[in-house]
């Protein structure tokens, strides 16, 4: 019988200005979906009949709204899983909210939409009243805990590893194409080609080395690998978190250190020192209420977020992404004195000679 698939839309290429470094556009593939750690990920599920899609009744031309709700056994099932990935250790937090409009994340369970996920920071550019993931099956009647941990290490900023270039996957094309034709996917051509054949960037993939075990690598019947050899007669991935899954979570987002953030002091400047990839966490007091703007300077690409610490949790306030421009990162927000604010700033690369530094005036 065949799997049912995660099927994540298509998304345009981000544009960049031509002539950026090899080594420079790399670090912006790899990193551009990725949250700046020690972020917390509020998610909420859709739970009225007023949230749905309206589609056509076929052969009728009328209407009718389809719910996104989804019943309480599946959303445990989702809860579980969001505990599992945190209970790693990441230094991401997970938070469950009754207000949509307080949630990075929002969950749909669409019977007949698909299962898919906003990849990462795509997230945010999702509509507060659209959904950023949906479960388009029981997932309880099925069992099928693999496909909720699948959905969020999508919106932890994973892709497909069955599309990495580094898995040597040699496919029978138009068997594929006449498996996820037919039931229970019923994808076209376009859908097939995206979530499976298409080949991902080297810079974009979770590793440099193919993991068949993975929890992103969808499970393949008989006939559909022609090489490797031995995955001839199918492939068949645990469904569980493998090993490099973990190690992917945990290169990103480590345990956060709130000890070992710097102080922001307004007009001066600290040095950040940072290599590709890695953040530099920040603290603001503010000595007054005002305006302030936080600024990054030097010859770099780099995601600069601003939080405001409520009830000892912090709550994104503002956020700039300078990457491939040649302009850096400022951002505007007011501060309340006698508040905490925390600076987060994620490096995607360096490209100059200089220091690159980080200040608030």
């Amino acid at each position: 019988m065949t799997a049912r698939y995660c099927s994540l839309p298509q998304q345009p290429a981000p544009a960049y200005p031509p002539g950026l470094a090899a080594e420079r556009l790399g670090a912006l593939a790899g990193g551009r979906r990725m949250w700046v750690n020690g972020t917390v990920l509020h998610y909420y599920f859709f739970d009225g009949d007023a949230d749905g899609s309206v589609i056509t009744v076929p052969g009728t031309g009328r209407t009718r709204r389809v719910p996104w709700a989804g019943g309480e056994e599946q959303r445990g099932l989702v809860r579980s899983c969001f505990r599992e990935w945190q209970d790693l250790g990441i230094g991401l937090v997970f938070a469950e909210v009754g207000d949509r409009s307080e949630a990075e994340l929002r969950i749909g369970f669409q019977a007949g939409d698909g299962s898919w996920s906003a990849v990462g920071r795509d997230a945010l550019r999702t509509g507060v009243h659209e959904r950023t993931m949906n479960f388009g099956w029981d997932l309880v009647a099925f069992g099928d805990r693999a496909t909720a941990l699948h959905e969020i290490g999508h919106a932890l900023g994973m892709l497909h590893e069955h599309q990495s270039p580094f898995a040597g996957l040699h496919w029978d094309d138009e068997a594929v194409y006449a498996e996820l034709a037919g039931p229970p996917n019923h994808w076209s051509r376009d859908r097939t080609y995206v979530n499976i054949l298409r080949k991902l960037d080297a810079d974009e993939v979770n590793g440099a080395v193919w993991d068949p075990q993975s929890i992103m690598e969808y499970p393949f019947s008989s006939g559909l690998v022609l090489e490797p050899e031995q995955y001839r007669g199918g492939l068949h991935p645990p469904g569980t978190l493998s090993a490099a899954d973990k190690e992917f979570a945990l290169r990103w987002y480590p345990p956060a250190d709130p000890a070992g953030a710097s102080a922001l002091v307004p007009f001066r400047s600290v040095p950040l020192g940072l290599g590709s990839g890695e953040q530099a966490d920040l603290v603001i007091e503010p000595p007054e209420t005002r305006d302030y703007t936080v600024g990054i300077f030097g010859e770099a690409d780099a995601v600069v977020v601003v939080f405001e610490e409520r009830d000892g949790e912090p709550r994104y306030l503002v956020g700039r992404d300078d990457g491939g421009t040649p302009h850096n990162a400022t951002l505007r927000a007011r501060l309340v004195k006698g508040r905490r604010y925390v600076v987060r700033v994620r490096l995607y690369s360096s490209w100059g000679s200089g220091e690159t530094a980080v200040m608030c005036w």
